[in-house]
């Protein structure tokens, strides 16, 4: 082939070349395309099974507030099936410090609605690295409305359980409170975290309300509210500082009713902590006076070194180093035993106890219970205050109610053992049946000296300075206690403490009534403020009232009974 033919093919060949290139160049780039779509899926795809086998780490801060807010707590109800206390769904603002995009304009969107929100703790909580904080508890639905319309990122809602109590302070005392958390801190609602529903709630089998049956409690609503509503009038009428009152089954030891003013509304917490609004019937205790001549009497009588027809010299004060023992309205003359008790006389009731001896007062006290803390499913109790020896003048004095401290509650449970044919029956706040209670009471005292414990408290009722507790029908006995109060360490005679331990119907006793009345002021036009004058004339207004309520059907016949050794002679 000579040198042109060679050219000439040459020219050919590069003429078809370009056409060529393309074609490669083309198949080149679809291939290198499909590679990278390639690439980029398997990246995806493997990072996917990377996400899907890794651990996930969950917000600890979120989980714990959602496990919190997720525990509901059981309705509580009175004996009538009334609610006391139930749950309500309500929402809660919380943050995510992590995904704020600008906290400070987060929180001056905040402030439009929460003004309370600017703060500089606020700040310092949404400029944390933190993966949740709260920020609001219990929030309003219009102030979720606002909030959610801000469209904050970073800013959401959870659902929460809050306490509602229907009654306010209608039993504020009896059923406690709850914390931000829906925990029982005080009252019923301690006590039912106490016995089973924290470890519930722990084992996360407490979700929701409908998980919990509700928890019935022995109150009576129509009666509690009955009962606080004459403390209150008490209260006003008498410019009072602190009334105490107690509705007792004497067969179950069931609380009908319990009320201590001034009292608090669980729906408002912050009360609770104002000292004047403590439970003084069950977390206070104090020197009850004559009231205490109750527990006096059956003690010499159940003794045996005392009868009712026994009679004791109260002539002349007692005077032993340098105390005296004198009466209030004295009738200087030898009493019976009937007479000391319904003329009140500190003279002697005091020579009954030093007949039955000290050893025997101070083991018959503690057989009531009067000298050990009161057990109650309340975690607000309190310890009696004893003297600090145990001495002629100690015994003595305590058998007219001084130098002794007990709570209120500890003289119904004691009262309504000497009503019931003498077994001590453990006050509960539960339902309990007349059975039950026998399987678990205490007799403390004969059948005998119960009857005739109850034949005293009718005659005081009838004859003595229980006159005016009186309501028809219902025949109302019992026993008034007017102390002079301690101040300083010394008696103030211008401050009282009152008191009336009650029984009704006493041809039957089934209940238990105690009232007792802080610092009461003379009505207007009368010059003293006694028992007598105030805490019977309560007692009187809570029978009438609560008596239907509890089945207690009144009796107009005159029961036929023993007659009492007593003079009416009131010179």
């Amino acid at each position: 082939m000579t040198t042109g033919s060679r050219t000439a093919d040459l020219r050919s060949k590069m003429r078809q070349d370009p056409q060529q290139t393309e074609v490669a160049r083309g198949r080149s780039r679809i291939l290198l395309a499909m590679s990278v779509f390639v690439i980029v899926y398997l990246v995806i795809a493997g990072r996917l099974v990377t996400l899907g086998l890794s651990e996930v780490r969950p917000n600890v801060a979120y989980e714990t507030a959602q496990e919190a807010v997720a525990a509901a707590r059981p309705d509580i109800v009175d004996r009538n099936g009334e609610i006391l206390a139930t749950d309500l769904s309500t929402a809660s603002l919380y943050a995510e410090p992590r995904r704020l995009l600008d906290v400070d304009e987060a929180i001056e969107s905040l402030a439009t609605v929460m003004p309370d929100l600017a703060s500089a703790s606020t700040r310092r909580r949404l400029a944390s690295d933190a993966g949740f904080v709260w920020l609001k508890r219990e929030i309003t639905p219009e102030q979720r409305d606002r909030i959610h319309a801000l469209g904050i990122p970073g800013l959401d809602f959870l659902t929460e359980n809050r306490r509602f109590y229907p009654g306010g302070a209608l039993a504020g005392h009896v059923l406690g409170l709850v914390d931000v958390d829906n925990a029982g801190i005080a009252g019923l609602e301690k006590y039912i975290d106490d016995n089973g529903l924290a470890a519930l709630h722990k084992a996360g089998l407490a979700r929701t309300g409908e998980d919990l049956a509700p928890v019935k409690l022995s109150l009576d609503l129509r009666v509690q509210h009955a009962v606080r509503d004459e403390l209150a009038r008490a209260m006003d009428r008498y410019q009072a500082i602190a009334a105490i009152g107690i509705v007792l089954d004497v067969h179950t030891g069931e609380v009908m009713a319990m009320s201590s003013l001034p009292d608090y509304d669980p729906n408002d917490p912050a009360q609770a902590l104002e000292k004047d609004r403590m439970n003084r019937a069950t977390a206070g205790v104090f020197e009850l006076g004559s009231v205490f001549k109750t527990f006096t009497t059956a003690m010499a009588l159940d003794s045996g070194k005392v009868s009712l027809s026994d009679s004791f010299d109260a002539r002349a004060p007692i005077r032993i180093a340098s105390y005296t023992i004198n009466d209030f309205h004295g009738k200087h003359r030898v009493l019976t035993v009937p007479e000391v008790f319904i003329y009140s006389s500190n003279i002697g009731t005091a020579r009954m106890a030093l007949t039955a001896g000290i050893d025997t007062q101070k083991e018959f006290l503690g057989r009531l219970g009067l000298l050990d803390p009161i057990k109650t499913e309340l975690p607000e109790t309190a310890a009696p205050m004893l003297p600090p020896r145990w001495s002629d003048i100690a015994a003595m004095t305590i058998s007219f109610g001084h130098g002794l401290s007990v709570s209120p509650m500890h003289a119904a449970v004691a009262a309504a053992a000497l009503m019931n044919g003498g077994n001590l029956i453990p006050p509960t706040f539960f339902p309990r049946s007349r059975s039950e209670a026998l399987e678990i009471a205490k007799p403390v005292v004969s059948p005998a000296t119960s009857k005739a414990m109850r034949d005293l408290f009718l005659l005081n009722g009838e004859k003595g300075s229980g006159r005016n507790a009186q309501v028809e029908g219902y025949r109302v006995g019992g026993k008034t206690g007017t102390a002079e109060k301690v101040v300083n360490g010394r008696y103030i005679s211008n401050k009282r403490f009152n008191s009336f331990l009650s029984a009704f119907p006493m041809d039957d006793p089934q209940y238990v009534v105690l009232v007792v009345i802080d610092e009461p002021k003379p009505e207007e036009g009368k010059h003293y403020a006694t028992a007598g004058m105030n805490a019977a004339p309560t007692v009187s207004n809570i029978v009438r009232r609560t008596a239907p309520m509890l089945g207690v059907a009144p009796k107009f016949e005159e029961p036929a009974g023993e007659t009492l050794m007593v003079s009416y002679d009131d010179r």
